[in-house]
């Protein structure tokens, strides 16, 4: 058989993601093989395989784009000097320190209306941007004013279709306008003193930051940890809504290791984080698939959390999965954030059980499609306990 021949025949199961809910596609073709063609791109579906391929960056490189992305889109010795720069504003002592400050806004976030109000017709989504942007600019120390303008951003980034180039580029063209607004003033007067301004005044690499590496990684802060914490919660709450013994086990007391457990697992069931990108450096065989050098590799973290070989019932909420989950990836680009993230779900979901019983609305949950996960609506009504 000629390689032509072999192409052909390695992609006459070729599935597509484009506008599906990712887990239907998946679930579906992993049962034909751990890595398959999805859109005509090799795709790793198998939990054992993703965490192989995450796991050496000598043959799946992530670097990927033609746009700076600091720190996951490099490699090596310069991934490791920015992952370490990065890593200092995310120690265990910060994210402790700012646990009381989200667990606050968590409470305010949550608490409208008047006292005797028994019942509210809540969005999930809508909840979690308000609680992401005003945790985000609270870290960062970012002015207030930009709250109901990165609301907005939320909205748009979430609805913006990956095929409608205008649409993402002003969309992207408009967070980083924002960036450029709070990082110049702290270019300009070293007096400020806040996150963003130990970021731009950085010596940590030998030299200052670039203005361009500055705003990667802020937007990396930012930009992706808004939508991402929205679509989060919107998993969460309604993972909450259909299991209420859940809901009042929380409510009664955890421990913060159960509630991440918890947290984790309706992540790891209903991933919104989908997918990431690498290319071979080498020619390589995975799981009997050849894949040339210079080729993309997507892996499909959503499918590897949902691999019958690693969970026997993927669709089974079981918290004890946390030491195989991989919602936060896996190998040297795990996700930096990862501790910041959980102390803001951790506060948000205290709050919202604490104060208010969740179920579904008879509209219910509006699923998202490729390229996000989760939900893209989640209506709930809050009972006031």
């Amino acid at each position: 058989m000629s390689e032509e021949e072999m192409r052909d025949e390695n992609l006459r199961d070729d599935y597509s993601l484009q506008g599906a809910e990712p887990r239907a596609v998946t679930d579906k073709a992993r049962r034909q093989g751990p890595v398959a063609r999805l859109d005509g791109t090799w795709t790793v579906l198998g939990h054992a395989e993703a965490q192989a391929v995450a796991r050496n960056p000598q043959v799946f490189s992530s670097a990927v784009s033609r746009f700076l992305q600091l720190p996951n889109g490099l490699d090596g010795l310069e991934h490791w000097q920015f992952r370490s720069l990065i890593d200092r504003y995310l120690t265990p002592t910060i994210v402790a320190e700012l646990n009381p400050m989200f667990i606050d806004i968590a409470s305010e976030t949550l608490r409208w209306g008047e006292e005797d109000v028994v019942t509210h017709q809540a969005d999930a989504i809508e909840l979690g941007a308000t609680f992401s942007v005003r945790a985000m600019t609270g870290w960062l120390g970012w002015p207030q004013e930009l709250e109901e303008r990165l609301v907005a951003w939320v909205r748009s980034n979430n609805a913006a279709s990956p095929e409608d180039l205008a649409q993402t580029t002003a969309v992207a063209e408009e967070f980083d306008e924002i960036i450029r607004e709070v990082v110049e003033p702290r270019l300009a007067d070293e007096s400020i003193q806040d996150v963003t301004a130990r970021l731009v005044h950085d010596t940590s690499l030998g030299r200052r930051l670039e203005f361009g590496e500055i705003v990667s990684i802020l937007r990396n802060w930012t930009g992706g940890d808004l939508s991402s914490m929205a679509l989060c919660i919107g998993v969460v709450v309604q993972g909450l809504a259909e299991n209420p013994a859940v809901q009042e086990r929380i409510h009664g007391g955890v421990s913060d290791l159960e509630l991440e457990a918890m947290i984790d697992e309706f992540l790891r069931m209903d991933s919104p984080f989908v997918s990431n990108r690498r290319v071979a450096t080498c020619p390589v065989t995975l799981a009997g698939q050849d894949i040339g050098e210079g080729e993309q590799v997507n892996i499909n973290w959503t499918s590897a959390n949902r691999d019958e070989r690693a969970f026997s019932d993927p669709d089974a909420f079981e918290p004890y999965h946390l030491a195989r989950n991989l919602v936060w990836g896996a190998g040297p680009h795990e996700c930096p954030g990862r501790d910041l993230s959980m102390a803001e779900l951790r506060a948000f979901t205290r709050a919202l059980v604490q104060t208010w019983v969740v179920t579904p609305t008879v509209a219910g949950a509006v699923r998202a499609t490729y390229p996000l996960g989760g939900y893209i609506s989640v209506p709930v009504e809050l009972t006031r306990r």
